[in-house]
C-alpha cells in the first residue's frame, strides 16, 4: 500500500470513529438524562435510545480495535445490529408512531440526528469488509 492510500485509509476511519464517537456521546447523554428524568413518559422510547448509545460506544471500541480478531467480530456484530436497529424502529416509528411519545436516536431513522444513524452502519459495514484479516485470522 502506498504512503498516500495508507494515509487516506487512516483518515477515513479516523472520521468514521470520530462520527461514532460523538454519536456515542450524545446518545449516552440523551438517554441518561431523559431516563433519568422521565422515563415514566416514554420508557419503550428511552430504553432504546439506551439500547442505542451502547451499540454505539461498543461499535466505537470495535471499529477503533478492528486489527485484533475480537474486536472486528464485535465491530461486525455492532453495526449489523445497529442497521437492523435503526431500520426497524424508524420503520415503526413512522407506521405507528403512537408506540413512541417521544424520539429515540433511531425515531424516523434517525431524524433528529441528520439521518446520520442510518448512514453510519452502512459506512462502518463497508470499512469493516475492506479491511484484511487480521495476522493472526490470516492462512499462513
Amino acid at each position: 500500500m502506498t504512503t498516500a492510500k495508507s494515509s487516506q485509509g487512516r483518515g477515513i476511519v479516523s472520521l468514521l470513529v470520530s462520527v461514532y464517537a460523538v454519536l456515542s456521546l450524545a446518545a449516552v447523554g440523551r438517554s441518561g438524562y431523559q431516563i433519568a428524568t422521565k422515563f415514566d413518559l416514554a420508557p419503550l422510547a428511552y430504553s432504546l435510545s439506551a439500547v442505542a448509545a451502547v451499540v454505539y460506544v461498543v461499535a466505537t471500541i470495535g471499529l477503533v480495535m478492528a486489527g485484533r480478531p475480537w474486536a472486528k467480530r464485535v465491530a461486525f456484530a455492532a453495526v449489523i445490529f445497529e442497521g437492523l436497529g435503526v431500520l426497524i424502529v424508524g420503520t415503526i416509528s413512522v407506521l405507528l408512531p403512537e408506540l413512541f411519545p417521544a424520539d429515540t436516536v433511531w425515531s424516523d431513522y434517525g431524524r433528529g440526528y441528520l439521518f446520520i444513524p442510518l448512514v453510519l452502519p452502512f459506512l462502518g459495514l463497508w470499512w469493516l469488509i475492506r479491511q484484511p484479516k487480521p495476522s493472526s485470522e490470516r492462512v499462513q
